[in-house]
């Protein structure tokens, strides 16, 4: 489940630049995973420690991917940060996850934070966001990850298949690589989010409940959650396309704009998305509105036929002594007819009126 804060107070008073890892810990250690390919070929291996990477930040021939997944490990992210020269407000920004997506550009390297939402949630579920981020140089990657996912495992299916772009590129069409993954994801979240809203609104037509009304105000929070990632992520690739870095390839810049196509589309659909949640609150208010007027109306004209044969029996029930039906033979069948005929008329009446 999503904590809708997550606590700063470890980190009140402290100066910046400094270390807190702010958070839920996934993993019980840090998973470090590596990958160093050319177009000539790749080699892949899993970490012990930090120490196996020393010296391949300096390699030139060949782009070197580390991919770290658990954020808790303050000593790694030290000696990640003075092996690969990262400002501190860079290793601070990785450990805070609850950053807004961003893009800032060091000089020697680019540090990029996104959201990403692995698991798109069921009907009445809550999205689970998770941060990523990216630093890229002129021959080297490194993303982190809060948790373990199948997010990263195409992209190394590409890398692993001869022949294709990304091994001819550099670590900045690596960087698009996972931009345009999480941009995917967003994609199959939305779809997942469309078919919850198509079976509320079928719900709401046919039988609307105060679970559909639970249900609606949730999906609206997770939508108002997913616009404050998208919105930025957006400013985020248009930084990428506008930045004069030269750790930036032009041919990189094409493909970031169609990236940056995508995310305009996922933007409207979740604005789209939201209009329509908020219509469907709409529909269901009037649709109680409308339920209850007809549970009135029917109580009222029950209430209204029930009136003269009220006045009628109140009349019958007096206790006078002398009244003149009370000793009539057929006295209690004739007032029985004759309410009977003033329901049946009033019944009618209000058919006629379509009343019912």
């Amino acid at each position: 489940m999503r904590k809708n804060h997550r606590t700063r107070i470890a980190k009140t008073g402290l100066p910046p630049g400094s270390l807190v890892h702010v958070g839920e810990r996934h993993t019980e250690e840090p998973l470090l995973s590596l990958m160093v390919y050319n177009e000539q070929g790749v080699e892949e291996k899993t970490l012990t420690g930090i120490e196996e990477c020393r010296g391949l930040q300096e390699r030139i021939e060949a782009v070197t991917w580390l991919h770290v997944e658990g954020l808790h490990d303050i000593g790694l992210m030290e000696q990640l940060g003075a092996l690969y020269h990262l400002h501190p407000l860079t290793l601070e920004d990785i450990l805070y996850t609850d950053q807004r997506p961003k893009m800032e550009d060091f000089g020697k390297y680019i540090y990029i934070v996104m959201k990403d939402f692995p698991l798109p949630p069921e009907a009445g579920g809550q999205l689970l966001p998770e941060q990523i981020s990216v630093v890229f140089g002129p021959h080297f990657l490194i993303s982190f990850q809060e948790k373990q996912s199948p997010l990263m495992e195409p992209i190394r299916e590409r890398i692993r298949a001869t022949g294709g772009r990304i091994r001819k590129s550099g670590a900045d069409y690596l960087a698009y690589s996972i931009i345009d993954a999480i941009i995917d994801q967003y994609f199959i979240l939305l779809e997942k989010l469309g078919e919850n809203i198509e079976s509320l609104e079928e719900q709401l037509v046919t039988r609307p409940e105060r679970d559909t009304l639970h249900a609606i105000q949730i999906i609206k929070r997770e939508m108002l959650y997913l616009r404050k990632s998208v919105w930025p992520l957006r400013e985020t690739i248009s930084a990428l396309q506008r930045t004069d870095s030269p750790l930036m390839n032009a041919a990189t810049g094409l493909y970031l704009k169609d990236v940056y196509d995508h995310t305009i589309q996922i933007i409207d659909t979740v604005e789209t998305y939201r209009d329509m949640l908020s219509g469907m609150l709409d529909i269901y208010l009037s649709s109680m509105s409308n339920r209850l007027n007809e549970v009135m109306k029917v109580l009222t004209i029950i209430a209204t036929i029930f009136m003269p044969l009220t006045f009628l029996a109140g009349v019958y029930g007096m206790n006078f002594k002398y009244m003149p039906e009370l000793e009539w033979h057929w006295g209690y069948f004739m007032i029985l007819g004759v309410m009977i005929t003033v329901a049946l008329s009033m019944v009618h009446f209000f058919r006629r009126k379509k009343w019912l």
